[in-house]
């Protein structure tokens, strides 16, 4: 009897052998499936790293070209925004040149726009460097404006470039009026500010109120009668004599950047009946 049951035992334990080993080999027949999927899913993977390392190293060598096509663009369209700035200018250019012959100008001036390169606003002989020069048609005394006032007189001239005499200098003063018909005295600037300037020897039998508008008188051989420079302010006697008047000007020497060159055509002419006065004047003098 324990003979028999001992063989059943084996029995069963050589069926569940049996089924054990089958199940192994159908799992181990899925999992070759398994493994071939997952060394193609690797194989994918690392061709695809390839191809992606191939395409931005031939990106990377493709940069010169891009980069050369990018730069030819940007001149392109530098240029453009260079021609509308032209336009510009001159469309303000001959609105000035409009406005004072309006005035009454004697049609003598001859404006063509400017770009200023440098300014100098830290000193007391400030400066200015505009981007035309002879090859331009600009020469020595040719004068600086805006629509809001006098900028400065060209002082010495390249081929290119002009250097230039700022307003803001101690050296320099413009003939200027207290309204269109009233006294006429020099106009200087107060040295501080960007926009303070100082109109002196206005004779005090003159009246004037606060917030009158100052102008070019004209006087000058270098700019046009009628330039409006700034508004009057407080003013002061001077040896009981003479105003000295403050003057806020108009045009913000801080915010500059496009200007008007003018010159004066018939200004050749003048100097040489000048020469010529000054001449006699000597020979008088010997006699």
């Amino acid at each position: 009897m324990q003979k028999k049951r001992s063989i059943t035992k084996i029995a069963v334990n050589a069926a569940i052998f049996i089924m054990l080993e089958v199940a192994a080999l159908d799992m181990l027949a899925h999992n070759g499936i398994m493994q071939d999927f997952a060394v193609s899913r690797a194989v994918h993977g690392f061709m695809a790293k390839c191809w992606g390392g191939a395409q931005k190293a031939g990106y990377y060598f493709s940069l010169k070209k891009t980069n050369e096509a990018l730069a030819e663009e940007n001149f392109r369209l530098a240029g453009q925004v260079r021609r509308y700035k032209e336009r510009e200018e001159a469309m303000l250019t001959d609105s000035i040149a409009a406005s004072y012959s309006a005035q009454g100008d004697s049609g003598i001036y001859v404006f063509s726009p400017a770009t200023l390169v440098k300014v100098s606003r830290n000193k007391q002989h400030n400066y200015l460097i505009v981007d035309k020069g002879s090859e331009d048609g600009i020469g020595q005394n040719t004068g600086i404006i805006t629509s809001q006032g006098v900028v400065g007189i060209i002082d010495a001239v390249g081929k290119h470039y002009s250097y230039a005499m700022s307003f803001m200098n101690t050296g320099m003063s413009v003939s200027a009026r207290l309204g269109r018909e009233g006294a006429v005295g020099p106009l200087v600037w107060d040295g501080t500010s960007s926009t303070g300037a100082v109109l002196k020897e206005i004779p005090l039998q003159y009246k004037f109120n606060e917030g009158d508008t100052v102008f070019t008188s004209g006087y000058s051989s270098i700019f046009p009668a009628d330039i409006p420079l700034g508004l009057t302010g407080s003013s002061k006697i001077i040896n009981g004599a003479t105003y000295d008047i403050k003057v806020t000007l108009l045009q913000d020497f801080n915010s500059i950047k496009f200007v008007t060159l003018v010159t004066n055509a018939g200004d050749a002419e003048i100097m040489e009946l000048e020469k010529k006065e000054e001449d006699v004047s000597t020979e008088n003098e010997k006699k």
